[in-house]
């Protein structure tokens, strides 16, 4: 069985991309090289850094999301959009989750989901 262990994004506008998500994930990276950065965010890492390869804005936003966990969609919905994010999809329910997406300012999309109920 495969473990998800960090994602990454590529971005040609690392510091306001970093200054973005301290903001969303609430906390200082916890890891910081030159110009890349991390969090431990649950079992995941998340880290930001330059790609060649990478200019301007997504170009299909929707291709990858990314998740963030919570009980508290519409709070941390509010949260984050006032914290510079881009409104997707408002909050709805999605049998019986609350979902919403957003996008950041490099233009990619991620969500917001109640925990999955077993």
């Amino acid at each position: 069985m495969l473990n998800l262990n960090s994602i990454m994004l590529g971005s040609a506008n690392v510091k306001a991309l970093a200054s973005f998500y301290e903001k969303v994930v609430g906390k200082k990276p916890d890891m910081q090289e030159g110009d890349w950065y991390g969090w431990t965010i649950g079992s995941c890492f998340l880290s930001i850094g330059e790609h060649s390869d990478v200019k301007g804005t997504s170009k299909n936003p929707q291709r990858v999301m990314f998740t963030f966990e919570t009980k508290e969609v519409q709070k941390e919905f509010d949260r984050i959009k006032d914290a510079g994010a881009t409104v997707v999809k408002k909050p709805y329910d999605m049998g019986g989750a609350m979902i919403a997406t957003l996008a950041d300012p490099d233009g990619n999309y991620f969500q917001l989901m109640t925990p999955w109920e077993s």
